[in-house]
């Protein structure tokens, strides 16, 4: 199985002629390099800049694929106020710079997570209101506290949690968590500085007429991920099953069972098009965007498919407490999205793993080297 990322195939939009310059931040990473080349290729008139700090292991990888898509690459940081200013007029800015791990500033070193999510975010925001640019932010499902996920009601199976029926919290559902669910409490310093920067986006919006999109994506995985425990843990899964590697079940009594949505980025890819495509119609939505319980797994059940899809079986050990900020069951509720746009993810769970594992086994050189393994 080819990778669909890889070879250019994705599913494509009605493009428009007008030319346009869009720029794309954290565009070396796993979603924004993904996201410009497949831009690059599907409008040939537009111009598509891609801005990272290249800090990331793994990000290097994509210079060869951002040139040979045509994407102009610039080695800039959204800290760094004088970068953006730099940069000539843009159309649109997708904002998918971030320090996405869930753990950031748990070793007290706060300062890049609140600088790169938080700042970086004004910075992009500023650029966008010097030239009147569509502005699309990729948020997260961790704008929702902690302390409310992990005081639903669940029920359990033999591989996995479930969302019961009946919930005291408004916003959950067995569908899962929707934009309605209570926003009080702490949620990670990840999901903290994202809520604060959709916050910041709502007074550009009211305050400069910016037209804005905000996307709380799930889960994202497939190729090009370099994924690690605290952030793309199915990629992580997968590397380790074909590449070597050791897994556990951390916290919730080391059954597996605690459950993420998840989404191919080729899907997210299909989403943000269509929205750079009518930003009039997308301006100032919030919406859920992931896999939902339909395209969701347990660490049990990706430890299944990844045994079958590689033929490897690695044991997965038990690890102690349950980690800060982790929670048993999280899943997109995307009715509000679902009743905008005929917009749907396409691939599932079993897809999302085969693809990754195409991709690994296309580029295992260059992924150990990037992951520094033997």
């Amino acid at each position: 199985m080819r990778s669909s990322v890889d070879c250019g195939i994705l599913r494509r939009c009605v493009t428009v002629s007008e030319h346009h310059r869009v720029l794309v931040t954290g565009g070396a990473g796993f979603v924004g390099a993904n996201l410009s080349i497949a831009l690059a290729e599907r409008h040939p008139d537009w111009e598509i800049v891609a801005l990272d700090n290249l800090k990331r292991r793994g990000a290097e990888l994509n210079l060869p694929r951002l040139r040979e898509a045509g994407v102009r690459f610039v080695h800039g940081d959204v800290r760094e106020r004088a970068d953006l200013d730099a940069l000539d007029h843009v159309d649109a800015l997708v904002e998918c710079s971030a320090e996405p791990s869930a753990l950031a500033g748990r070793d007290g070193l706060t300062d890049y997570a609140m600088q790169a999510n938080l700042v970086g975010a004004w910075h992009c925001l500023e650029l966008a209101r010097r030239d009147g640019a569509q502005f699309v932010f990729l948020s997260t499902s961790r704008v929702y506290p902690i302390a409310a996920l992990n005081t639903l009601a669940l029920e359990e199976t033999e591989t996995r949690f479930e969302l019961a029926a009946e919930q005291a919290v408004a916003g959950a559902s067995p569908a899962g968590i929707a934009e309605d669910f209570p926003l009080d409490g702490a949620r990670t310093l990840y999901g903290t500085t994202k809520l604060s920067a959709e916050l910041l986006i709502a007074e550009y919006r009211d305050a400069f007429g910016l037209r804005a999109t905000i996307d709380r994506c799930g889960v994202i995985a497939g190729p090009w991920q370099m994924g690690k425990v605290d952030q793309g843990v199915f990629t992580h899964w997968m590397l380790a099953h074909l590449l070597g590697g050791s897994l556990s079940y951390i916290g919730f009594g080391g059954s597996g069972k605690q459950v993420r949505d998840l989404i191919h980025v080729a899907d997210l890819i299909d989403l943000v098009e269509r929205q750079l495509l009518d930003p009039e119609a997308w301006d100032g939505v919030t919406a859920n965007v992931g896999g939902g319980r339909d395209c969701s797994l347990s660490l049990a059940e990706t430890t299944a498919l990844c045994r079958e899809i590689s033929g490897n079986e690695l044991p997965v050990a038990v690890a102690g407490e349950d980690r800060p900020g982790d929670v048993p069951i999280y899943l997109s509720d995307c009715a509000r999205l679902f009743s905008l746009t005929d917009w749907r993810p396409q691939l599932t769970a079993r897809d999302v793993l085969e693809d990754i594992a195409s991709w690994i086994t296309a580029h295992e050189r260059e992924v150990r080297s990037a992951l520094q393994l033997g």
